[in-house]
């Protein structure tokens, strides 16, 4: 009888987990929330378990429930994903205590590198850089500005728990700090039920490098190279590549970058797969930041360089056969070979101009295909961004023998994707769904991009990236759509439905009805 292992998580890599068990000859427990009981990643699974519930706390990061599942299905191992219980200690300790194998690191690892506090003391211990600031949790307003006016404004305050941009402000001088504090501090307890702040230093205008590590438990680590994930919207990732444009114009910091994570990595004894993450600027100086001890999101870029199954080698440690490769040198282009350049991009249903969710249904949905293209989804065909779930649609990826080759073959997979909401007016109902396709598009084509010239900056920088509005169409808008139908339907021409286009420029066409929003149409 196949070893069953369940995948405690939803969506894309809840199906891309499923993929790698497959193939290694293992059986996949799923679980669903009452919102996802249609959804494409139960479908994936060779058993399937209802949590029940629709809200995150009610199904996905319900302990209980999710070993219940376990224990039901005759689960052996649990592998959590990203996001959800994918850092939590408790849940692993009680994995553990049922006599399920954990696919990922221990508990105590999770909490000395989890905890961002810890992780800074930790990285402080063995006299390796970080980012200047307090050296943990401040008591308030008051020492955070004590803090502050010691390492010199601008500043972050940034959760002690947090993540994702949450609980995090930017404070450029004195007066701001009590209120940015309070808003912060706040806004952490509500996402993390913990409101503990620590203050740090703004390194203006910085690059995002993260290095991939996988340790071996016992103090035995290697890396897979780097990615710059430079490009955020909201402190949040929109664009990946790997291998990073500054590193390879920097190799000493490259090399000094590796010998830091591996430091960390073997100091902790990790095990399985981790990213530790800093900031460089174009000095050759870098920060430490934090360590996310789990799958990144954006781990296919490190896939297609190296050619590595994360997965596949996350399970076989917890099955007790992965073995180190022999070559985990320092040399600059890697730890494990490496070759070409390979990019990532994260398909939202947001409001693109303002980067805020807009969920909905979606009517039909095409990916690109082709031998260096990659796309993770939980989308085949029409089906609904729900409003309870992280709104990630899609992660499209290419690989080329350059970077170039990849910008380029980005620029087509975009171009030939389409997501459209229902056609059926009854749908607004449920919300109108918006996408960052077109965004997306004019980042692929933007100058700095291609040069490989990206910072933390890049967005805001860049007001073009947003130009294209996400807002209802004005009054004089929908008039000058209105004359504009009127005229269609006294010509001969096809006739085409909202958002359709004919002839080989369709992927740069778009076609307003009157009652369409901008954000669901013609993408």
């Amino acid at each position: 009888m196949s070893e069953k292992v369940l995948i405690a998580n939803r969506g894309e890599i809840a199906i891309r987990v499923a993929r790698t068990c497959r193939a290694m000859g293992l059986e996949t427990v799923g679980v669903f929330s009452d919102a996802d009981r249609f959804s494409e990643h139960v479908k994936a699974m060779n058993f399937s378990v209802a949590l029940g519930g629709v809200s995150p706390k009610d199904s996905y990061l319900n302990i209980d429930k999710i070993i219940e599942a376990a224990r039901k299905t005759g689960a052996r191992y649990v592998h959590p994903g990203y996001g959800f219980l994918s850092e939590r200690a408790e849940f692993v300790r009680v994995c553990e205590k049922a006599g399920l194998v954990f696919i990922g690191p221990s508990a105590e690892s999770m909490e000395v590198m989890g905890d961002k506090i810890r992780a800074r003391q930790t990285v402080d211990s063995l006299n390796l850089s970080r980012v200047p600031g307090s050296p943990g949790a401040v008591s308030g307003a008051p020492e955070a500005l004590k803090v502050a006016e010691q390492i010199g404004f601008p500043v972050l305050l940034k959760a002690s728990a947090g993540g994702g941009g949450k609980g995090m402000r930017r404070v450029d001088g004195p007066k701001d700090l009590a209120a940015a504090f309070e808003g912060a501090s706040r806004e952490a307890l509500n996402a993390f039920g913990d409101g503990s702040m620590y203050v740090e230093k703004l390194i203006l205008n910085p690059h995002h490098v993260e290095i991939q590590v996988f340790g071996d438990g016992k103090g035995g680590a290697l890396h897979l190279g780097e990615r710059e994930c430079s490009i955020q919207r909201r402190h949040q990732k929109v664009w990946e590549e790997s291998p990073s444009p500054l590193m390879l114009r920097f190799l000493d910091l490259r090399l000094k970058m590796y010998e830091t994570a591996l430091k960390i990595t073997s100091h902790i004894r990790y095990a399985g797969a981790g990213t530790l993450e800093f900031v460089a600027d174009e000095a050759g100086n870098f920060y430490f930041l934090e360590m996310n001890t789990r799958l990144q999101v954006e781990h296919p870029v490190t896939e297609w360089v190296t050619g590595v199954d994360l997965v596949k080698w996350q399970i076989e440690l917890a099955q007790g056969v992965w073995k180190m490769p022999k070559k985990q040198e320092l040399e600059a282009d890697g730890g494990c070979s490496r070759r070409g350049s390979a990019l990532e991009v994260r398909l939202y249903a947001e409001d693109s101009k303002r980067f805020l969710p807009a969920p909905g249904p979606i009517g039909a949905i095409q990916f690109p295909s082709g031998p260096f293209v990659r796309v993770d989804t939980a989308f085949t065909g029409a089906g609904e961004v729900s409003v309870h779930y992280d709104p990630m649609i899609a992660k499209i990826s290419t690989w080329g023998s350059t970077r170039s080759d990849a910008v380029n073959r980005m620029r087509v997979a975009l171009d030939e994707t389409r997501v459209e909401p229902p056609k059926s007016t009854t749908a607004k109902v449920k919300g109108s769904l918006g996408t960052n396709l077109e965004f997306l598009k004019r980042l692929s084509r933007h100058e700095d991009v291609i040069s490989g010239n990206t910072t933390t900056n890049l967005i805001s920088d860049s007001p073009e990236l947003t130009s294209d509005s996400s807002s209802p169409l004005t009054p004089h808008e929908v008039l000058a759509v209105a004359v504009l139908d009127l005229l269609s339907k006294q010509s001969q021409g096809p006739s085409l439905a909202a958002g359709e286009s004919v002839g080989p420029a369709a992927t740069h066409r778009k076609v307003w009805s009157a009652t369409a929003k901008r954000e669901g149409v013609g993408l």
